[in-house]
């Protein structure tokens, strides 16, 4: 079985430019307030949920694995 990520978005960091929607629309959602949603706490982990993770241009969401909750994007500085 494959690795689990746990995805959230800071909403308080959003500026809804929907690029993790253009990256993975079967990951994330922009609600009225183009605030972005991921469609799950949790997901196999994938390429398209960390290219979206990766292309927002503000680092709003962080993606961590599932059972020990290391996080996998962003990276430590």
């Amino acid at each position: 079985m494959g690795d689990r990520w746990s995805v959230e978005v800071d909403r308080g960091v959003c500026i809804g430019s929907g690029m993790c929607v253009n990256h993975a629309p079967g990951g994330f959602r922009l609600d009225a307030a183009r605030q972005s949603h991921p469609l799950g706490p949790e997901t196999d982990a994938n390429e398209q949920v960390l290219a979206a993770a990766e292309g927002c241009p503000v680092e709003a969401i962080t993606l961590a694995l599932s059972d020990s909750g290391e996080v996998v994007f962003p990276p430590e500085d």
